[in-house]
């Protein structure tokens, strides 16, 4: 049984796992955090996470990057592992992070689904071999007309993936309107579409000379990022101290 502290357990998110954990009989929420306490549910809530007396394995934090100090306190003291869902992060917060899995056991992805996240593990695997062949690279994402952030940090994510593979050499082009020359062999283009409800779908454009090759994912609800950050839990449960990615949930 792996014990769970929810921190944001009153947003759609932290709702959400609550409702997958609640039907699981290898999890367990013992305790939330949010800061409106009179949300109800089936484990008690704090306004802080300093506050929580329960013992816990794993914390899952769907919140704000201003806790993340507290929260890595708290996860230092207590020994508990941190499952890193917000999104959001400054470069301070990023190299505080690093720096802080030489004690902590945590694990951060910039999406929590288990098919982005196979995703990014195919991705290991072509692109050097389509880039190589000449292919040009293009990511396209769609999202709801409430996200605030464009391109999202999956596409980025992706991004990042594939110019690993080719040796950091790739220029990342967000627009185009400003240019007039023909497209330069190592970029790859990011665009974004923002729209009605879209919970999220991001494509991997290669195109070629005479075919191309797309790699799509498409999520209908919420819940698949909820279904990642249990999974994620799980699988954090005992680990040693280190900085892990979903990467590691689904080998």
């Amino acid at each position: 049984m792996t014990r769970i502290i929810m921190v944001g357990c009153g947003g759609k998110m932290g709702k959400t796992i609550s409702d997958i954990v609640r039907n699981d009989s290898d999890a367990e929420i013992v305790a939330g955090v949010d800061i409106n306490t009179s949300w109800a549910n089936d484990y008690p809530v704090y306004p802080f996470i300093k506050d929580v007396k329960e013992e816990a394995d794993v914390i899952i934090d769907f919140s704000t990057p201003k806790v993340l100090e507290e929260l890595i306190s708290f996860a230092k003291e207590k020994k508990a592992a941190v499952v890193l869902c917000t999104t959001g992060y400054s470069e301070e917060q990023i190299e505080f992070i690093n720096d802080a899995a030489k004690e902590c056991t945590l694990l951060r992805s910039a999406n929590m689904s288990m098919g982005i996240n196979t995703m990014v593990k195919v991705m290991e695997t072509v692109a050097k071999t389509l880039a190589d062949a000449g292919f040009d690279i293009d990511i396209v994402e769609k999202h709801h007309n409430q996200k605030l952030d464009a391109p999202s940090g999956t596409a980025i994510a992706l991004a990042d993936v594939i110019n690993e593979q080719l040796d950091g050499e790739y220029e990342y082009v967000y627009d185009r309107s400003t240019r007039r020359e023909k497209r330069p062999v190592k970029e790859i283009g990011l665009s974004a579409v923002r729209g009605g409800t879209i919970v999220g779908e991001h494509e991997i454009i290669f195109a070629g000379t005479d075919e191309v090759i797309e790699f799509k994912h498409t999520a209908y609800s919420k819940a698949i990022f909820g279904k990642g950050a249990v999974q994620a839990a799980k699988f954090l449960k005992g680990k040693p101290a280190g900085l892990y990615g979903m990467k590691e949930v689904i080998n």
